[in-house]
């Protein structure tokens, strides 16, 4: 059984990101088809990259590094749960993605955005930075909307669900397929 982790890339104090995490995951669960477990950058105290050597070396001094490491080293695919903030993806997940390199390789990613219109533009730049770490982005995506779906609380469209359904159904697809790579 593949396991995947939520990654809720956002730090900042009362992010509207760990509404959507829990969401993510929990629908994740019912499905049964996987491992799910929620990855909270907030529970690393990654701080800014201090580690002295290049991470492709994988020779890492810092304790939280490890950890790091350790967890996604574990995980064989990703669903990242990210902000929009100034038409890209918060410091804080850019960070953690720096931190590491060969964790990252051979793995299938998945995404879910909120903000103003759905964080497209920081998606975007996320593909493009995952995939110089090469991991796998699937095409799927969900966007859900400051304006409508947290007008309330947060009370996601029906829609965002079977979207959801189908970014799992890739990334769980794209992880299977990539596992024989990474041994």
């Amino acid at each position: 059984m593949l396991k995947v982790g939520i990654i809720l890339g956002s730090t900042r104090p009362g992010r509207n990101g760990e509404a959507v995490a829990h969401w993510a995951r929990d629908l994740a669960v019912k499905r049964g088809d996987a491992e799910y477990e929620l990855v909270d950058l907030k529970d690393y105290d990654l701080g800014n990259l201090d580690e002295p050597e290049h991470p492709a070396m994988g020779n890492y001094r810092h304790e939280h590094t490890k950890r790091w490491s350790a967890k996604i080293s574990s995980l064989d695919a990703f669903v990242i749960v990210t902000p929009e903030y100034n038409s890209s993806y918060p410091g804080a997940l850019k960070n953690a993605l720096d931190f590491l390199y060969a964790e990252w390789n051979n793995k299938a990613a998945g995404f879910v955005g909120y903000g103003v219109d759905g964080a497209p533009r920081a998606i975007s730049h996320l593909r493009h930075v995952l995939g110089l770490l090469s991991v796998a982005t699937v095409s799927n995506q969900v966007g859900l909307s400051i304006h409508t779906d947290f007008a309330d609380g947060f009370k996601p469209a029906t829609a965002h669900e079977d979207r959801l359904n189908l970014v799992l159904d890739q990334v769980l697809a794209w992880g299977s397929a990539l596992r024989p790579l990474r041994g």
